[in-house]
Parts: C-alpha cells; sequence; structure tokens
C-alpha cells in the first residue's frame, strides 16, 4: 500500500484531476476510484487518507457513502476531504465527515457536469473553462500543501437543510432523467459509453447504445461522447460539451491510479 491515498468519484474528470494535483504534492499516493466499488478498503496503514468528490443535487453521487463507510482506517489516519460543486458544495462533506471525523476539508466550484440544467459556465463565480482550470491547480496545490502540514480544522461541514431534502429526492429524479437519454446518427457505435458507464445501465445492440434506468447522472457517457451523439432532452444538442482536458476516457475507468 502506498503512503497516501485518495478516494475520488469523478464524472466529468474534474475531481480526479484535482486529486491527481493534490497527490503529485504528497508523492507516493494511490488514487482509489468510486465509480464502481472500490478496489482498496483497508486503509489502516496510510498515512494520510482524502475523499475528493462532487457534489450532486447537494448530496454524494452514486453509492460514494456505502463505498466510504466501507473504508476501514486507524484512530491516528489523518483524513481529509474536498468537494467540487457548481453553485453551493452540498452535504456531502457533512456525511462523510460524520463517518470518518475529517480533520480537514476543502471545496471549489468548477465547471458545471449538468448539462440538462445549466451551462457548464454556470458556476460560481462564473468563469470560462481555462479560467477554472488554473484556479482548480492553484486551489490543489494548497490544499495539498495543508495536507501535507497535517493542517486540522476545529469547526465541521454544515448541513443545510434544503440539500438534505434535495438529496434524498435525487435517487428518483435522476431515474426520471435517464429516460430522456438518446442517441443521434452521428454514434460511430465505439462502445466507449458502455464502457464508461459504472452502474452498466448502457449496453449497446445492434451497434448502438441503449439506456436503462440505473442511472445516477455522472454524465461521462454524455460528456466524453467523441461524436457529441448522446443528449439528454433538447436543451443538450445546443449546449458545449465539457470534460477535463487532462482526463481522458480511459483514465475514469481505472480502479487504482498510482502517483509517485
Amino acid at each position: 500500500m502506498s503512503k497516501n491515498l485518495i478516494y475520488c468519484y469523478s464524472g466529468t474528470g474534474n475531481c480526479l484531476d484535482i486529486a491527481k494535483n493534490i497527490a503529485k504534492t504528497l508523492g507516493d499516493t494511490d488514487i482509489v476510484m468510486m465509480r464502481s466499488e472500490p478496489q482498496i478498503t483497508m486503509a489502516r496503514k496510510a498515512e494520510r487518507v482524502g475523499f475528493v468528490f462532487p457534489c450532486y443535487a447537494g448530496g454524494l453521487p452514486g453509492d460514494v457513502e456505502r463505498y466510504v463507510r466501507n473504508v476501514t482506517l486507524s484512530c491516528d489516519t489523518y483524513t481529509f476531504g474536498v468537494v467540487c460543486y457548481a453553485g453551493y458544495p452540498g452535504v456531502g462533506m457533512s456525511i462523510i465527515d460524520d463517518i470518518v471525523d475529517l480533520d480537514y476539508w476543502a471545496g471549489i466550484s468548477h465547471q458545471s457536469a449538468c448539462i440538462w440544467l445549466m451551462p457548464h459556465g454556470m458556476m460560481m463565480p462564473p468563469m470560462g473553462p481555462k479560467a477554472a482550470q488554473k484556479r482548480s491547480e492553484k486551489f490543489a496545490q494548497k490544499v495539498a500543501m495543508d495536507v501535507l502540514n497535517k493542517k486540522k480544522l476545529e469547526k465541521h461541514p454544515g448541513k443545510p437543510l434544503f440539500n438534505v431534502v434535495e438529496s434524498k429526492a435525487w435517487p428518483v429524479m435522476a431515474k426520471m432523467k435517464a429516460k430522456k437519454l438518446t442517441v443521434s446518427d452521428s454514434c460511430i457505435s465505439c462502445g466507449q459509453c458502455e464502457r464508461l458507464c459504472p452502474r452498466h445501465n448502457i449496453k449497446l445492440v445492434n451497434g448502438r447504445p441503449q439506456f436503462g434506468n440505473n442511472c445516477i447522472q455522472c454524465l461521462s457517457c454524455l460528456q466524453y461522447c467523441p461524436e457529441k451523439a448522446i443528449h439528454m432532452g433538447g436543451l443538450t444538442k445546443n449546449r458545449a460539451r465539457y470534460h477535463n482536458p487532462n482526463v481522458p476516457a480511459a483514465e475514469l475507468m481505472e480502479k487504482v491510479i498510482h502517483v509517485n
């Protein structure tokens, strides 16, 4: 096991990019992906354990809460969390804090993944992808230095009631949104969407993706589609796609990424 572990969930690559940038400063770090069941759950021997994740409808994406509960830590392990969001950080950090008692936590806004609701630039404060990426890299460096020095915060993350309600309603909303996923004739049957889906919700039938109702709205299929052939309702057809420029689709499919 590496000296440091970062458990990461990422849909458009922003959280993975943040995790990698933190890991570069920490050195000897395994980034354990949480898009599916984490490959490493025994973390007793790690000196630092972090959780990097996005805000999905005010809460945690997918099965992240269950995955975090399955991680075994030592009582003297230094723990930290980083949440990436568009408009507000939500209650995800508070949920993780209740489980592992975080020593340090931070949040940053970045390009929005929720293309069916808002354009990518509608983050807080609004800015373009290049400016947001530059800010993200600077932020990750600051967090990494704090974590390297094992900085501790006395206060705990907040838990706004609106976000609590919103996050509880999200699984039902996500299934409703999944019914709006379609594919256009520009599809080239590459199968990347099927391989990317963390819930195995996409199946290629006669060379074309078919979508089930087990969708958690990571939208990796839509954002990474090389031909922009996947849509969620008519609104997304006219909106630019976005994924982090430093994270290829294949990297999201990795189970563990080691950073020296």
